[in-house]
């Protein structure tokens, strides 16, 4: 068995034949992907909006205003990054887990008794120690601001691997900055609003690997949450796995390779006083084959204070959160962890 920190690979229990999930890893009943014909449980039939970039300026703002308010996650599409690139971070994510030897793959492990570390790992660390894992080992990579950017700590298997994540860290900052634009325009606000509270991007890139399962019925590869940060852009491959809920469903997100998807995170929640919504979405697993995905979150600095915009705050919309220093808004999900909820309803007014 593959141990580093005292964390165990879940890659590693796939490969050894696990024939049943350790306790740890098995989720409560209520949190569990039903697998059986049950109202609310199974996916369902819809599907997540898609935002052609390409389009005139008022169908972007009309579309991606709808999937704001209406599901904060979306699909878009000629968006300004080479497929190409989208294809080799695809292929350098599968290559590492795949074929880099555990070995070799452990040499990047990351800090074990800190938070949000760089490097490779398999438990996202909160403070209770009872605390549900998922299934599913990653690489997280801190690429913004610059002076956090060591390429030197990231793996050099392949050997291309290093180049194609600084190409992509590049292409996804501006993505995000445009969207950003686009999202604060689609609410009749000047297009530097949400960029200009967010701030200098901190961002980093996660790539994470979810190995088949034994007992997909009792796993999640990640466990339902919003993120805490701005904007999260992910891409996936062409396995099913990553879900939002939507109206008390849980709606699949179906890879679609050329495009990326976009999830709205507490933050930008906080900046529009709510009339866009941050996404609640987790990860299932299978016993087939494994799935990997490749997020790349943009959140502010932890010394930055977010509230609403004070051009969405009238006599009949008041501001709905107190204002937060995202540093503690980040320590008190680290502290509690997500447990499938939405660490932002602390913020209500």
């Amino acid at each position: 068995m593959e141990v580093a920190g005292n964390q165990i690979r879940v890659q590693s229990l796939a490969q050894n034949g696990t024939a049943q999930v350790p306790p740890e890893y098995i989720q409560p009943p209520d949190c569990r992907p039903n697998v059986l014909p049950c109202p609310n449980t199974l996916a369902s039939d819809k599907s997540i909006p898609l935002v052609d970039l390409s389009g005139s300026t008022s169908d972007v703002h009309r579309v991606l205003g709808q999937a704001c308010q209406e599901w904060g996650a979306f699909h878009v599409t000629n968006h300004g990054v080479p497929i190409q690139l989208l294809d080799g971070m695809r292929k350098i994510g599968i290559t590492f887990f795949e074929d880099c030897p555990m070995a070799e793959k452990l040499n990047y492990s990351y800090e074990p008794n800190s938070f949000a570390s760089e490097g490779y790992g398999s438990r996202m660390l909160v403070s209770s120690n009872d605390t549900v894992l998922d299934w599913r080992d990653y690489f997280d990579h801190h690429t913004l601001p610059l002076s956090r950017r060591n390429p030197s700590h990231w793996p050099n298997f392949p050997p291309n691997y290093r180049d194609v994540v600084l190409e992509y860290s590049d292409h996804m900052e501006a993505l995000a900055q445009r969207l950003l634009k686009l999202i604060s325009e689609s609410l009749r606000l000047p297009s530097s609003q949400i960029g200009e509270a967010v701030g200098d991007f901190y961002q980093n890139i996660t790539i994470s690997y979810y190995p088949p399962c034994p007992q997909p019925e009792l796993t999640l590869g990640l466990q339902a949450h919003s993120d805490m940060g701005a904007i999260t852009l992910l891409i996936q491959d062409d396995v099913s796995g990553l879900q939002v809920l939507k109206d008390n469903e849980w709606v699949n997100i179906n890879p679609l390779s050329e495009a990326v998807v976009v999830i709205l995170a507490d933050q930008t929640e906080i900046i529009t006083n709510g009339k866009y919504r941050s996404a609640v979405h987790r990860a299932i697993t299978n016993s087939t084959n494994a799935r990997l995905s490749v997020a790349t979150f943009h959140d502010p600095a932890k010394t930055r204070t977010i509230s609403p915009a004070s051009k969405l705050i009238s006599d009949s919309s008041p501001p709905r959160y107190r204002q937060v220093m995202y540093g503690d808004y980040v320590s008190s999900w680290y502290t509690k962890g997500p447990e499938g909820k939405r660490n932002i309803d602390g913020l209500l007014l």
